[in-house]
């Protein structure tokens, strides 16, 4: 039995019984109208039975110009019995009303009313009103997000919408086609707190959801932002999160450095949570330290109602991995006072602060009170005062320390072969190995990454590689860290050869690889080949970093390869390595050696930081190319502007004024050395005078100067004076100077040439023969790398004069020479003293 009726409608509506009636659970009325005065009475429709009601609707093909005019439609109204299983109501366009059961949805029993509606995005048939309407709704969205329901994170399928209005029930998708351009890089902006979820039974998240469980795991897997969601809707309900929901959160920021999210994570938490809960409040300046924000640890920690040595742990260990150690240590000091005892864990963090310090006194005070507290057999806390007694120089009272430790560990035993490393103790370090070998103790990487630096600065091939077949035996080849520090060892050693084969045979290589063989090649005058490699390293695709320019700069300058210095200058440019200090002095040496002095001068002076090196640089630059005027100059500009010169700024200048022959402004230079600065003049700046007053013909000057040195004078200085006296011929002189350096160093044969050139120089063939005997008769051997000269049949020792005819291969023997280790200050090539 059905009743049927016809309604002329323009309008339409629906109604969710609105009385909430239990009896009409299955009331569902759909109706088009033309205004509010023509919809049914909510009394008429509880006079229906509890069944189905059903509208039919015979509409246009054009469900956009039914809303927008005023087309008269035929409605047929049907009241159906129920039928087996749950009823259905299909209308013709599912995606208006996006309805397929209309019993499925939990919402239904909701107070949800239609008004009027405007046109839905998905029903428009046309493409352009399409795209025009999810314009107007993506904007509707970001002007009020709290009007929408978000549903990310608890939809099932993709299917399921987004976001949904929760008055008109529209829908949008965030990876929609007809999304506008704008719309994804609008979402990444907004953060998260702004889109709310509503209220009602629809905004609840399931409670299989809502645990720690699932958002610990999102933690641990770097998912911060689906945590911080997650985060947010607990916020959102009614009940407040656990604590431990934050501090998971928290933990997972500072593992990943975060700082963004963890600031958005502080947003959420509530001052008076902070104040109550002390773990919490840890946690947070925990996170501002691992993150590298220090003022809001300190912020955090200062608003803090109390602390506890936690809390002074977490501020100390941000100030002190910031490098502001000082402030670290005084609030050591303050926590002291406030009569809290330090734990193991803050007594570590202390001593590393004082390490970074180089704070020995400090340092010994924290050891003492260590002893008391009796922290001391804690082999934590006795490596780091090991390390912390090494650091500070104090290599004897680290080993004492060490020897006295009731545990030790491979940590123990790496700490102190760092504090012999690190002091210039090489041997020590090897030893301490070998003893350590001994008691069974097995290496680690870190351990092995020492002992070869070790070995680079002993040159001690033989004990790299015994510690290289080592590495190979215990499988730490493939360690990068390892690999790249062997290829230093090989380098520093003078086998370029060995460090290339294992450099090529690495299973993988990092930036630090390519530099640490473009310094190999560079420290052994092969600039050319650093060159060749750096080509190469760029059409692997691997980026350099600025200690690769750096290397490749000093190469191009001691190459005088001015081409390819400016065209690593436009690569420094394009990677924006210009503003880098130490970057930006090489470039200055670089083209200074190059000769190109002006450029040199306009990079100085376009430099937007400069430090003492940066003017030395500049300084050096004028000495080398004979400006010893504009050295000065810029000597006394320097001090004008408030950089304090050093020992290598002097030497600079000294070397400007001996190569000049400006003796007085020399004299002045080396007496302001330590009245007005401070400095304490070495055996460099000694010898840098002797040179001078020596090239300006005052021998007995400089004679007269050694004898009134301070200090005990080397054979460089003595050296020195000979090569002055072998250029003006001077042979008494020239002989007290040999005997000097003869006692210092028997087995050298530069004084035995250069008094023999001074004899031959002078006609004295009876004296030139009777110095051959003798270098003879005391076994002095040729020096290593060095050809031999001879000039009409006389030997010579020639200092660098370019007019000589063979001024190239004098050259040549002399960058060989440096090569081979010996001081390029002296200047001078070795002939062959045999036939």
């Amino acid at each position: 039995m059905a009743m049927t009726t016809t309604t002329t409608l323009i309008g339409r509506g629906l109604c969710f019984n609105p009385n909430d009636d239990p009896r009409h659970d299955r009331l569902f009325f759909l109706f088009l109208s033309a205004d509010r005065s023509s919809l049914p009475h909510q009394s008429l429709l509880l006079l229906c039975p509890p069944r189905l009601i059903v509208v039919i609707i015979r509409r246009p093909t054009n469900e956009y110009a039914l809303l927008s005019s005023s087309a008269s439609l035929t409605c047929t109204t049907a009241l159906l019995l129920p039928s087996r299983g749950r009823p259905r109501m299909d209308v013709t366009r599912k995606q208006a009303l996006w309805i397929n059961n209309l019993f499925n949805p939990h919402w239904v029993r909701a107070r949800l009313q239609f008004q009027q509606r405007k046109p839905s995005a998905f029903s428009t048939p046309r493409g352009s009103g399409r795209l025009v309407r999810m314009e107007q709704l993506w904007q509707e969205f970001f002007s009020d997000p709290s009007q929408w329901w978000d549903n990310r994170l608890t939809k099932k399928t993709p299917k399921h919408p987004d976001f949904k209005h929760k008055r008109t029930l529209e829908s949008l998708w965030v990876d929609g086609l007809l999304n506008p351009s704008w719309v994804k890089e609008k979402m990444a902006s907004m953060t998260l707190g702004h889109i709310q979820s509503g209220d009602g039974l629809r905004s609840r998240m399931p409670d299989s959801f809502c645990n720690g469980d699932k958002l610990s795991k999102l933690c641990e897997e770097g998912r911060l932002k689906e945590a911080l969601h997650m985060l947010e809707l607990m916020v959102q309900q009614t009940t407040k999160p656990p604590i431990h929901a934050y501090v998971c959160l928290l933990k997972g920021c500072s593992r990943r450095k975060a700082l963004a999210e963890g600031k958005q994570v502080h947003a959420l938490i509530g001052q008076s949570v902070l104040d109550s809960n002390i773990l919490l409040a840890n946690t947070l300046v925990r996170m501002y330290s691992k993150c590298g924000s220090v003022l809001h640890a300190h912020k955090v920690f200062s608003n803090m109602p109390q602390h506890d040595v936690y809390s002074w742990t977490a501020i100390i260990s941000a100030y002190a991995d910031s490098g502001e150690v000082e402030e670290a240590i005084n609030l050591f000091h303050q926590m002291r006072e406030t009569g809290l005892a330090p734990d193991k864990v803050l007594f570590v963090v202390a001593l590393k602060a004082c390490a970074r310090l180089a704070g020995l006194e400090q340092g010994r005070q924290l050891h003492s009170d260590i002893i008391k507290r009796g922290f001391q057999s804690d082999v934590t806390v006795g490596n780091t005062l090991v390390n912390m007694y090494a650091k500070c120089g104090c290599t004897e009272d680290a080993r004492d320390l060490f020897d006295k430790m009731s545990e030790r560990n491979v940590v123990s035993w790496t700490a102190m072969i760092a504090g012999y490393a690190q002091n210039g103790l090489g041997e020590e370090a090897l030893a301490l190995y070998e003893q350590m070998k001994q008691e069974g103790m097995q290496p680690n990487n870190v351990t092995f990454v020492l002992l070869l630096n070790a070995c680079a600065s002993l040159a001690a091939l033989e004990q790299g590689k015994q510690l290289h077949s080592e590495i190979i035996k215990r499988g730490f080849q493939s360690d990068v860290v390892v690999g790249n520090t062997l290829v230093d060892m090989y380098a520093k050693c003078g086998c370029t050869e060995d460090a290339r084969e294992l450099f090529d045979n690495m299973s993988e290589r990092n930036v630090v690889s390519w530099t640490a063989m473009i310094a190999g090649y560079a420290q052994n005058g092969l600039g050319k080949e650093a060159l060749a490699l750096y080509e190469q390293m760029k059409q692997e695709g691997m980026q350099p970093n600025n200690v690769t320019f750096v290397l490749l700069l000093k190469a191009c300058a001691n190459l005088a390869a001015l081409k390819q210095g400016k065209h690593l200058h436009s690569e420094i440019i394009k990677r924006g390595f210009q503003s880098d200090v130490v970057v930006g002095n090489t470039l200055v040496d670089m083209y200074a050696k190059c000769g190109c002095i002006e450029d040199a001068r306009e990079l100085f002076n376009n430099m937007s930081q400069r430090n003492v090196v940066s003017w030395t640089a500049m300084i050096a630059g004028y000495a080398q190319n004979g400006l010893a005027q504009e050295a000065l100059a810029l000597f006394e500009q320097m001090q004008r502007e408030g950089t304090k010169p050093n020992e290598v700024t002097y030497i600079s200048v000294l070397s400007a004024c001996a190569h000049s022959g400006l003796v007085d402004q020399g004299r002045y230079v080396f007496d302001s050395l330590s009245k007005n600065h401070g400095v304490t003049p070495t055996k460099e700046h000694y010898a840098c005078m002797v040179d001078l007053l020596g090239r300006a013909g005052c021998l007995d000057d400089a004679e007269l100067f050694i004898n009134k040195m301070p200090i005990q004078p080397g054979s460089v200085v003595w050296m020195t004076l000979l090569g002055a006296a072998r250029n003006h011929g001077h042979v008494e002189i020239g002989g007290r100077a040999f005997d000097r350096v003869v006692k210092l160093e028997p087995k050298n044969a530069a004084p035995y040439v250069l008094l023999s050139n001074i004899y031959a120089a002078a006609g004295r063939k009876d004296e030139l023969a009777k110095i051959r005997n003798e270098m003879k008769d005391a076994g002095v051997k040729k020096m290593p790398g060095c050809s031999w000269f001879k000039v009409d049949n006389q030997l010579h020792a020639f200092v660098g004069d370019a007019t000589h005819p063979q001024s190239k291969e004098i050259q040549a023997e002399l960058d060989r020479l440096v090569k081979a280790g010996y001081n390029p200050n002296l200047s001078f090539v070795l002939d062959d003293l045999e036939d």
